[in-house]
C-alpha cells in the first residue's frame, strides 16, 4: 500500500508552500494535553530493599482487585454482561465480504454453560483434576471453550497452532488431557497420528466437519469424535449446575515453547490473571477499555498477552471481533471491524514503518513532507498532545485507515520495539500507544509504559500488582548498585510454578518468591525500566570476553535494511559473525535507486548490498556504545526469513539459537575461514 501516494508533484509542492499558514492554523487549534496517571519524572518508588514499586501503589501496598465482585475469570465475564446491559460480546465474519456478526454477553454465557454441561455429559469430570486442551486459532469457539472450563472449574491448556507434533504429544501426556477441542481436520489428523503415544486421550471435539476417513481412524484408536454443536446441544438438554472456581484455583496451564528442550507448563491461577488484568486497567485509567470499545483479536490466544488484552475488554463490557484466520486479510478485517483497541507486536508495526519509508525514499517532496509532519507531531507529543486531526495528520491518513481508522489505544508487547518505529507509530496513529514487558510466568505485562510519556526505548514502570528489583550479574559486569542487573519480579501476578517440574520451578523462583526472568534491565532516572540484555544466551570468545548476542541483535535490528539477524560466536573464535535476513521492501527500493535489476536471491548475494548493510550496522553499534569485540566482523545475507515452518523460530517468534547455528554452519564456517 502506498501510504503517501497522494503526496508529491503539485499537491506536495502546494502543501510545502503552505507550511507557514498550516503551522499558524495548528497553533490556533492546539488541543489540551492529556494528564498522565503519575509524575513522568518519577514513575516508580524505590523501597528499602532496593526493589521499585509503581507510584500508583497506595501506602506501598501491591494492588489486587479492581472490583470486589471480580476475583475469577468466571466472574469477570459476568461483570461484562452486567455493565454492558447484555451488549455485543464476540464477533466474527462468516465470509470474506460479510460484515461482523455478534453474540451478546448473555448468549456467550449461555452457550459456554451449555458446552461445559455437555462436556460433563460426555464424561468430563468437573474440578481441578481435569485439563481440557484447545488446539485452535482465535475464534468464538475458543472463548466458549475457555469459559466452559471455568463453568466446571476445569483447567484450559492451549496447544499452539505451530507448536509441533512432538511438543503437543508431550503436553497431552504431561497434563493427562482426555479431551481436545480442534478447529481443523488437519489438527485432528495430527493428534490421531500420535494416538499410540497418547493413551489417555479419549475425545476430540471439532468445530468443522470431519471426513469419513478421519472418523474411521479415530474409531480405530477408540477415540470418540464429537462436533462442537453436538456437545453444546447435549449440555442444553442435560444442564449441569455451575461449579465456579475460587481465586486460588488454576485457570490455565500455558506452555512456554523455549528455544531448547521440552516446553514447560506455566500454572496460572484465576487470581494471577485477574490481578494482572486489574492492575493494567488501573494504570491505563481513562484510557482503559470501556463498554463502547471494540478490540481486534488476531494475536494467538494461546499466549497470555492476547488473553489479558481481551479480558480487559470483557470486564468492561466491550466487544471483541476475531480476524478470519488469514493474516493476509487482516487489513480487510480491520476495515470491517473498525476497532478502537488493538494489541499488536513489533513485527506488524515494523512492516508499516518500512512500507512508509520505502514509499518516500525515491521522492524528495514526499520525504520532506513526511519529515516535516513528523517534527510537528513529535512537538505535540512532547507537550502531551495526542490526536489525529491536526493540520499534518493527512500525511498519515492511510496508515490510520489501514488499521480501521478509529484506534484510540494500541498495546504493543512480546518483543522489543525500536524507538524510531514507536515514535513513528505514535505520530502516525495519533492515539495512545503503550508498550508492555513481561513473561508468561508473570501472566503477561509486568511493566507498562505510561500514557503521555513520549520517550521511547524503555518499557515503563512496574504495574501496580508487582514490584521489580535488579540483581547483580557479575560475569556480565552488571551491578544493582549501578542500577543494572537481572530483572526479578515479585507480586500477585507471579505464577504458582511449572506443572510437575519442581526443579525448573526452583531455578526460576527463589526462596523469597522472586521470579528470575533472565533479562538484564536498568533503571532510568525517571523510574522506568529499560531491558538491555539477556542473561541466558551469553557465551565467551577466545580471549575471554563475555558476549550477549541478543543485546547486539536488538541494536542491529534498528537498521532499516534488516528484518532478522542471528549473531554467532564461539569460545574457540576471536570474533563474531552474523546471518542477516534483509527487509525486502527497503532493499528492493535501494536496488531500484541503484538501477540494480536482479532476482531476489541474486540481489542478496550482491557485494554492494552486503557492504551497505555491514557499514550501517557497524555505525549503529558505534553510536550505541558497542565495544569492538561486540561488533560482528562479517555477515552473510540470507534471502529467506527465519520462520516457524523452517524450524528457526519458536511459536512465539523467538530465534531458536541452536537450530540456527546448525542450519547456517556452512556459511558460518566459510566466514571464519575468510577472517582467519
Amino acid at each position: 500500500m502506498d501510504y503517501l501516494q497522494y503526496v508529491g508533484g503539485i499537491i506536495g509542492a502546494t502543501a510545502i508552500a503552505s507550511a507557514a499558514g498550516a503551522a499558524a492554523l495548528y497553533y490556533m487549534n492546539s488541543p489540551n494535553p492529556i494528564v498522565p496517571p503519575v509524575d513522568l519524572n518519577r514513575q516508580s518508588i524505590e523501597q528499602p530493599d532496593g526493589a521499585r514499586l509503581s507510584c500508583l501503589c497506595k501506602n506501598g501496598k501491591l494492588f489486587e482487585y479492581l472490583y470486589d465482585d471480580v476475583k475469577t475469570m468466571y466472574e469477570l465475564m459476568r461483570r461484562g454482561a452486567r455493565v454492558s446491559n447484555n451488549g455485543p460480546c464476540l464477533g466474527w465474519r462468516p465470509s470474506k465480504d460479510s460484515p461482523y456478526k455478534w453474540l451478546s454477553y448473555n448468549e456467550v454465557l449461555t452457550k459456554a454453560g451449555n458446552f461445559g454441561s455437555g462436556l460433563v455429559h460426555i464424561g468430563v469430570k468437573p474440578g481441578q483434576d481435569t485439563f481440557i486442551g484447545i488446539y485452535s486459532q482465535n475464534s468464538v469457539e475458543w472463548i466458549l471453550t475457555e469459559h466452559a472450563c471455568y463453568h466446571i472449574s476445569a483447567i484450559i491448556v492451549p496447544l499452539y497452532d505451530t507448536l509441533g507434533t512432538e511438543a503437543c504429544t508431550f503436553i497431552v501426556n504431561e497434563t493427562e488431557i482426555r479431551t481436545v477441542v480442534c478447529d481443523k481436520e488437519e489438527k485432528v489428523k495430527a493428534i490421531l497420528a500420535e494416538a499410540e503415544k497418547t493413551p489417555g486421550l479419549k475425545q476430540i471435539i471439532t468445530t468443522v466437519k470431519i471426513s469419513d476417513e478421519t472418523k474411521a481412524t479415530a474409531e480405530r484408536y477408540k477415540i470418540q469424535l464429537y462436533s462442537f454443536s453436538e456437545v453444546e446441544e447435549l449440555g442444553k438438554a442435560n444442564p449441569f449446575e455451575a461449579v465456579p472456581p475460587k481465586p486460588e484455583d488454576l485457570a490455565t496451564v500455558c506452555y512456554t515453547s523455549g528455544t531448547t528442550g521440552t516446553p514447560k507448563g506455566v500454572m496460572l491461577t484465576h487470581r494471577n490473571v485477574v490481578v494482572d488484568v486489574s492492575a493494567s486497567i488501573y494504570q491505563l485509567a481513562e484510557y482503559a477499555p470501556n463498554s463502547d470499545d471494540v478490540m481486534m483479536s488476531f494475536l494467538p490466544l494461546a499466549h497470555m498477552f492476547e488473553r489479558v488484552c481481551e479480558a480487559t475488554v470483557y470486564i468492561a463490557g466491550g466487544r471483541v471481533g476475531f480476524y478470519q484466520g488469514d493474516i493476509r486479510l487482516l487489513v480487510e478485517d480491520m476495515k470491517a471491524l473498525r476497532p478502537t483497541i488493538s494489541p499488536t507486536v513489533p513485527r506488524v508495526l515494523n512492516r508499516i514503518y518500512d512500507k512508509v519509508q520505502a514509499t518516500v525514499s525515491g521522492s524528495f517532496a514526499k520525504k520532506f513532507l513526511l519529515n516535516f509532519a513528523m517534527k510537528r507531531k513529535q512537538s505535540e507529543l512532547k507537550r502531551l498532545v495526542i490526536r489525529n486531526n491536526s493540520t499534518w495528520d493527512f500525511v498519515f491518513k492511510q496508515v490510520r485507515e489501514g488499521m480501521g481508522g478509529r484506534l484510540r489505544l494500541l498495546v504493543c508487547g512480546s518483543a522489543p520495539l525500536a524507538s524510531n518505529v514507536l515514535t513513528f507509530i505514535r505520530c502516525a496513529l495519533g492515539c495512545v500507544v503503550v508498550e508492555g514487558y513481561g513473561q508468561t510466568e508473570g501472566v503477561a505485562p509486568c511493566t507498562l509504559t505510561v500514557h503521555g510519556d513520549y520517550t521511547a526505548g524503555h518499557v515503563g514502570p512496574p504495574i501496580p500488582c508487582c514490584k521489580i528489583k535488579l540483581v547483580d550479574v557479575p560475569e556480565m559486569e552488571y551491578y544493582a548498585s549501578e542500577n543494572k542487573g537481572e530483572v526479578c519480579i515479585k507480586g500477585n501476578n507471579i505464577f504458582r510454578g511449572y506443572l510437575k517440574n519442581p526443579e525448573k520451578t526452583a531455578e526460576t523462583i527463589d526462596k523469597d518468591g522472586w521470579l528470575h526472568t533472565g533479562d538484564i534491565g536498568m533503571w532510568l532516572p525517571n523510574g522506568a525500566l529499560k531491558v538491555v540484555d539477556r542473561k541466558k544466551h551469553i557465551f565467551k570468545l577466545a580471549q575471554g570476553e563475555y558476549i550477549a548476542p541478543e543485546k547486539i541483535e536488538n541494536i542491529y535490528l534498528s537498521s532499516p535494511y534488516i528484518m532478522q539477524i542471528f549473531v554467532h560466536g564461539e569460545s574457540l573464535k576471536s570474533c563474531l559473525v552474523a546471518i542477516v535476513v534483509p527487509d525486502s521492501e527497503v532493499v528492493k527500493s535501494w536496488a531500484k535507486e541503484q538501477n540494480i535489476q536482479e532476482p531476489w536471491n541474486k540481489l542478496c548475494g550482491d557485494k554492494n548490498l552486503k557492504k551497505l548493510i555491514f557499514d550501517n550496522i557497524i555505525s549503529l553499534g558505534k553510536k550505541t556504545g558497542l565495544k569492538s569485540f561486540e561488533q560482528v566482523k562479517d555477515i552473510y545475507v540470507h534471502p529467506d526469513p527465519f520462520s516457524i515452518d523452517n524450524g528457526l523460530l519458536t511459536p512465539t517468534l523467538k530465534t531458536k539459537r541452536p537450530e540456527c547455528r546448525k542450519y547456517f554452519m556452512p556459511q558460518i564456517e566459510a566466514m571464519y575461514r575468510v577472517l582467519v
